[in-house]
């Protein structure tokens, strides 16, 4: 008790000193983990634009599917069609993006006869939320697959999966899980969400603070602790053996690029690697095309819709 009251009414400068470097440290403390805690809702509940989009004069002739999301309401998407019982293609927009991001690698899949679907993940675009950086997601793009499995215009036991980052992350997950899933292409994809919410605080500059990066992962965990015991996306890999993947490092976002080596490195066969200098997101016109030329190439080989039906 004494050295409580020393402490709350301090008499000699020993006890001063103390006193005022302990209220320092913890105003220091409460300021850190106030900016943290800003700092990671901002991350996990960026500002939405969604768009209100006449499907009836887009080009495709798209419908709206709805399917079942676990521990949400059903959750709305676009499916394109292409051959009948041709495989399908599901496109995973990244973080800060949306579906509507994505309408032209949609329309380059469709015009080889491809059935192509997307939709936007919780808390992008139309879907309000919080996202999860991956860890939800991919039980969202599970959703899709098992929904879209049961149409009958559509092959049940082929798909494949694109995705960039954050759906890329979700790719990985559901494609080590899925055996419906028969190729796959993943761009600057992260083997944990946790190393998502790193390299975005980096990009903030206010890592520079003491103990900010700590923060924002200890309150990511506790957000999403019922993930606790998620594997990495490399392991996941691992149930994939046969299974062809194509990975995509872009060079203007290197810690993703980096990752995505060390991923690739630790797929298991057959794979390949390409390298390009800006996101897709990112690119002029001649550089999309040229990397959906890619991309559909890689599904025209691994999984042609003309062989199934």
């Amino acid at each position: 008790m004494a050295v409580l009251s020393e402490l709350r009414y301090p008499t000699t400068r020993l006890a001063k000193v103390f006193s005022g470097l302990l209220a320092i440290f913890l105003f220091t403390f409460v300021s850190v983990a106030t900016i943290s805690g800003f700092l990671l809702y901002q991350l996990l509940k960026p500002a939405r634009t969604p768009s209100a989009v006449d499907l009836t004069v887009m080009m495709g002739h798209p419908t709206t599917f709805t399917f079942p999301i676990p521990g949400g309401p059903d959750r709305e998407g676009w499916f394109f069609p292409g051959l009948r019982s041709a495989p399908t293609v599901v496109v995973a927009h990244g973080y800060l993006s949306q579906r509507l991001g994505l309408l032209t690698l949609v329309s380059a899949l469709q015009d080889h006869q491809f059935n192509v679907f997307l939709f936007d993940f919780t808390g992008h675009g139309s879907s309000p939320g919080i996202t999860t950086l991956g860890y939800h997601e991919a039980r969202e793009l599970e959703a899709a697959l098992q929904a879209l499995s049961k149409r009958d215009d559509v092959d049940p036991l082929h798909f494949g999966l694109w995705g960039v980052d954050m759906g890329g992350y979700a790719v990985l997950k559901v494609a080590g899980t899925d055996p419906r899933v028969a190729a796959f292409a993943a761009e600057n994809v992260f083997d944990d969400p946790r190393d998502m919410v790193q390299m975005e605080m980096k990009r903030s500059g206010l890592t520079i603070l003491p103990l900010v990066s700590s923060f924002c992962d200890w309150g990511f965990r506790l957000m999403n602790f019922q993930f606790h015991n998620e594997m990495p996306g490399s392991l996941s890999l691992a149930r994939t053996r046969g299974v062809p993947k194509l990975f995509i490092q872009a060079e203007d976002r290197q810690a993703l690029a980096a990752e995505t080596l060390q991923i690739f490195l630790h797929a298991p066969d057959p794979k390949q690697l390409e390298r390009d200098r800006l996101s897709y997101s990112e690119m002029a016109d001649e550089d999309r095309h040229n990397y959906e030329n890619l991309i559909v190439n890689f599904f025209l080989q691994s999984i042609p819709p003309s062989s199934r039906h």
